[in-house]
Protein backbone atom coordinates (compact mmCIF):
# COMPACT_ATOMS: atom_id res chain seq x y z
CA UNK A 1 0.00 0.00 0.00
CA UNK A 2 1.44 3.09 -0.52
CA UNK A 3 2.12 6.06 2.08
CA UNK A 4 1.12 9.67 1.63
CA UNK A 5 3.09 12.03 3.84
CA UNK A 6 2.22 15.91 3.31
CA UNK A 7 4.38 18.91 4.01
CA UNK A 8 2.42 22.59 4.23
CA UNK A 9 5.45 24.78 3.11
CA UNK A 10 6.05 28.35 2.59
CA UNK A 11 4.13 31.36 3.08
CA UNK A 12 1.93 30.16 0.01
CA UNK A 13 0.99 27.18 2.08
CA UNK A 14 1.64 25.07 -0.94
CA UNK A 15 1.27 21.07 0.18
CA UNK A 16 4.42 18.98 -0.81
CA UNK A 17 3.76 15.39 -0.61
CA UNK A 18 6.15 12.04 0.01
CA UNK A 19 4.79 9.09 -1.45
CA UNK A 20 6.84 5.82 -0.73
CA UNK A 21 5.43 1.95 -0.40
CA UNK A 22 7.07 -1.01 1.80
CA UNK A 23 9.97 -1.50 -0.98
CA UNK A 24 10.83 2.50 1.13
CA UNK A 25 11.16 3.43 -2.31
CA UNK A 26 9.50 7.26 -2.63
CA UNK A 27 8.80 9.82 -5.17
CA UNK A 28 8.80 13.54 -3.87
CA UNK A 29 6.00 15.56 -5.58
CA UNK A 30 5.96 19.73 -5.64
CA UNK A 31 8.55 20.12 -3.01
CA UNK A 32 7.85 23.87 -1.56
CA UNK A 33 9.92 23.92 0.92
CA UNK A 34 12.26 27.31 0.53
CA UNK A 35 13.79 28.10 3.95
CA UNK A 36 16.18 25.94 5.46
CA UNK A 37 14.03 25.09 8.47
CA UNK A 38 11.54 23.31 5.95
CA UNK A 39 13.90 21.94 3.65
CA UNK A 40 15.34 20.06 7.01
CA UNK A 41 11.68 19.12 7.62
CA UNK A 42 11.37 17.38 4.59
CA UNK A 43 14.66 15.37 4.67
CA UNK A 44 14.30 14.54 8.74
CA UNK A 45 11.30 12.61 7.80
CA UNK A 46 13.23 10.87 5.18
CA UNK A 47 15.84 9.80 7.01
CA UNK A 48 14.00 9.03 9.85
CA UNK A 49 11.34 6.73 7.69
CA UNK A 50 14.72 5.04 6.06
CA UNK A 51 13.22 5.83 2.30
CA UNK A 52 15.41 6.60 -0.63
CA UNK A 53 13.58 9.00 -2.91
CA UNK A 54 13.89 8.24 -6.94
CA UNK A 55 11.98 10.37 -8.51
CA UNK A 56 11.25 14.35 -8.36
CA UNK A 57 7.63 14.73 -10.09
CA UNK A 58 6.04 18.49 -10.35
CA UNK A 59 2.27 18.48 -11.24
CA UNK A 60 2.80 22.24 -13.07
CA UNK A 61 6.05 24.67 -12.24
CA UNK A 62 3.82 27.58 -10.94
CA UNK A 63 6.44 28.77 -8.05
CA UNK A 64 5.28 27.72 -4.70
CA UNK A 65 5.32 24.32 -6.39
CA UNK A 66 8.94 24.55 -7.89
CA UNK A 67 10.93 26.54 -4.54
CA UNK A 68 12.56 23.26 -3.39
CA UNK A 69 13.42 21.58 -6.67
CA UNK A 70 17.14 22.34 -6.68
CA UNK A 71 17.45 21.60 -3.12
CA UNK A 72 15.77 17.98 -3.51
CA UNK A 73 17.84 17.12 -6.88
CA UNK A 74 20.80 18.59 -5.00
CA UNK A 75 20.17 16.29 -2.05
CA UNK A 76 18.96 13.28 -3.36
CA UNK A 77 20.58 12.91 -6.80
CA UNK A 78 17.18 12.49 -8.65
CA UNK A 79 15.83 13.08 -12.06
CA UNK A 80 13.12 16.31 -12.06
CA UNK A 81 9.98 15.13 -14.07
CA UNK A 82 7.43 18.22 -15.76
CA UNK A 83 5.28 18.18 -18.55
CA UNK A 84 6.57 20.01 -21.90
CA UNK A 85 4.58 22.25 -22.08
CA UNK A 86 5.35 24.05 -18.61
CA UNK A 87 8.48 24.96 -19.13
CA UNK A 88 7.54 28.66 -19.59
CA UNK A 89 5.98 28.19 -16.83
CA UNK A 90 9.23 27.13 -14.84
CA UNK A 91 11.14 29.35 -16.72
CA UNK A 92 8.92 32.54 -15.68
CA UNK A 93 9.58 31.58 -12.13
CA UNK A 94 12.93 32.98 -11.55
CA UNK A 95 10.72 36.35 -12.74
CA UNK A 96 8.10 35.70 -10.61
CA UNK A 97 9.31 34.55 -7.16
CA UNK A 98 10.96 37.95 -5.85
CA UNK A 99 7.42 39.31 -6.06
CA UNK A 100 6.31 37.01 -3.94
CA UNK A 101 8.70 37.91 -1.31
CA UNK A 102 10.80 34.74 -2.57
CA UNK A 103 14.15 36.60 -3.71
CA UNK A 104 16.38 33.02 -3.16
CA UNK A 105 14.78 30.89 -5.53
CA UNK A 106 17.11 28.71 -7.21
CA UNK A 107 16.69 27.66 -10.77
CA UNK A 108 16.86 23.89 -12.12
CA UNK A 109 16.71 22.14 -15.23
CA UNK A 110 13.72 19.68 -16.63
CA UNK A 111 15.36 16.33 -16.78
CA UNK A 112 12.88 14.26 -18.34
CA UNK A 113 9.62 15.27 -19.47
CA UNK A 114 5.92 13.90 -18.71
CA UNK A 115 3.94 12.07 -20.86
CA UNK A 116 -0.11 11.78 -20.79
CA UNK A 117 -0.91 7.69 -19.99
CA UNK A 118 2.55 6.93 -19.33
CA UNK A 119 3.42 5.49 -16.18
CA UNK A 120 5.64 6.62 -13.18
CA UNK A 121 6.66 3.63 -11.15
CA UNK A 122 8.60 3.46 -8.03
CA UNK A 123 8.87 0.44 -5.76
CA UNK A 124 5.81 -1.59 -6.15
CA UNK A 125 3.50 1.95 -7.19
CA UNK A 126 2.32 2.89 -10.10
CA UNK A 127 1.22 6.15 -11.13
CA UNK A 128 -1.17 7.05 -14.37
CA UNK A 129 -0.01 10.94 -15.78
CA UNK A 130 -3.28 12.18 -16.55
CA UNK A 131 -2.92 15.74 -18.14
CA UNK A 132 -5.24 18.14 -17.11
CA UNK A 133 -4.01 21.92 -17.85
CA UNK A 134 -6.39 25.11 -17.36
CA UNK A 135 -4.60 26.14 -14.54
CA UNK A 136 -1.21 26.02 -16.05
CA UNK A 137 -0.75 24.62 -19.72
CA UNK A 138 1.22 21.81 -18.58
CA UNK A 139 -0.39 20.49 -15.43
CA UNK A 140 -0.53 17.03 -14.56
CA UNK A 141 -1.97 14.47 -11.95
CA UNK A 142 -0.78 11.43 -10.85
CA UNK A 143 -3.77 9.16 -10.00
CA UNK A 144 -3.22 5.50 -8.15
CA UNK A 145 -5.65 2.80 -9.28
CA UNK A 146 -4.84 0.34 -6.34
CA UNK A 147 -5.04 2.99 -3.69
CA UNK A 148 -7.35 5.16 -4.84
CA UNK A 149 -5.96 8.81 -4.83
CA UNK A 150 -5.25 11.62 -6.94
CA UNK A 151 -2.09 13.39 -6.21
CA UNK A 152 -3.95 16.60 -8.29
CA UNK A 153 -1.75 20.08 -7.62
CA UNK A 154 -4.11 23.51 -8.48
CA UNK A 155 -6.71 21.54 -10.15
CA UNK A 156 -9.62 20.97 -8.23
CA UNK A 157 -10.09 21.67 -4.25
CA UNK A 158 -12.68 20.79 -1.96
CA UNK A 159 -15.05 23.49 -2.77
CA UNK A 160 -12.75 25.46 -5.21
CA UNK A 161 -10.76 24.90 -8.34
CA UNK A 162 -7.60 26.01 -9.37
CA UNK A 163 -6.88 30.35 -10.24
CA UNK A 164 -7.57 30.74 -13.94
CA UNK A 165 -6.48 33.99 -13.80
CA UNK A 166 -2.73 33.59 -14.54
CA UNK A 167 -1.13 34.00 -17.66
CA UNK A 168 -1.10 30.60 -19.69
CA UNK A 169 -3.98 29.78 -17.44
CA UNK A 170 -7.76 29.41 -19.03
CA UNK A 171 -11.03 28.43 -17.00
CA UNK A 172 -13.30 26.48 -19.72
CA UNK A 173 -9.70 24.49 -20.57
CA UNK A 174 -9.75 23.81 -16.71
CA UNK A 175 -13.57 22.73 -16.59
CA UNK A 176 -13.05 20.37 -19.50
CA UNK A 177 -9.89 18.91 -17.44
CA UNK A 178 -11.72 18.04 -14.58
CA UNK A 179 -15.17 17.01 -16.06
CA UNK A 180 -12.98 14.86 -18.32
CA UNK A 181 -10.15 13.76 -16.23
CA UNK A 182 -11.11 13.71 -12.87
CA UNK A 183 -15.26 13.29 -12.88
CA UNK A 184 -14.45 10.02 -14.84
CA UNK A 185 -12.70 8.64 -11.82
CA UNK A 186 -14.56 6.43 -9.25
CA UNK A 187 -16.27 8.69 -6.30
CA UNK A 188 -14.60 7.54 -3.97
CA UNK A 189 -11.35 8.40 -4.84
CA UNK A 190 -9.40 10.69 -3.10
CA UNK A 191 -7.86 13.97 -3.95
CA UNK A 192 -4.82 15.10 -2.67
CA UNK A 193 -4.62 18.84 -3.72
CA UNK A 194 -1.65 21.07 -3.94
CA UNK A 195 -3.03 23.36 -1.30
CA UNK A 196 -5.79 23.38 1.72
CA UNK A 197 -7.12 19.80 2.65
CA UNK A 198 -8.25 16.32 0.65
CA UNK A 199 -11.58 16.06 -0.56
CA UNK A 200 -13.35 13.22 -2.97
CA UNK A 201 -14.28 13.19 -6.45
CA UNK A 202 -18.09 12.43 -5.44
CA UNK A 203 -17.98 15.05 -3.07
CA UNK A 204 -17.12 17.92 -5.76
CA UNK A 205 -19.14 16.10 -8.54
CA UNK A 206 -22.28 16.34 -6.29
CA UNK A 207 -21.34 19.88 -4.53
CA UNK A 208 -18.38 21.92 -6.16
CA UNK A 209 -19.95 25.14 -7.12
CA UNK A 210 -17.59 26.39 -10.54
CA UNK A 211 -17.82 23.04 -12.04
CA UNK A 212 -20.54 20.85 -11.88
CA UNK A 213 -20.29 16.92 -12.27
CA UNK A 214 -22.98 16.46 -14.76
CA UNK A 215 -21.75 19.00 -17.23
Amino acid sequence: MTQIHSFVFSPLAENTYVLYDDSREAVIIDPGCYTRQEQGELSHFIEKNGLKPVKLLNTHAHVDHVLGNAFVKRTYGIELYLHEKDLPVLKAAKILAPHYGLPQYEETEVDQFLKEGQPVTFGNTTLEVRFVPGHAPGHVAFVCHEDRFVIGGDVLFRGSIGRTDFPLSDFETLAHSIRTQFYTLPDDYTIYPGHMDTTTIGYEKRTNPFVKGNG
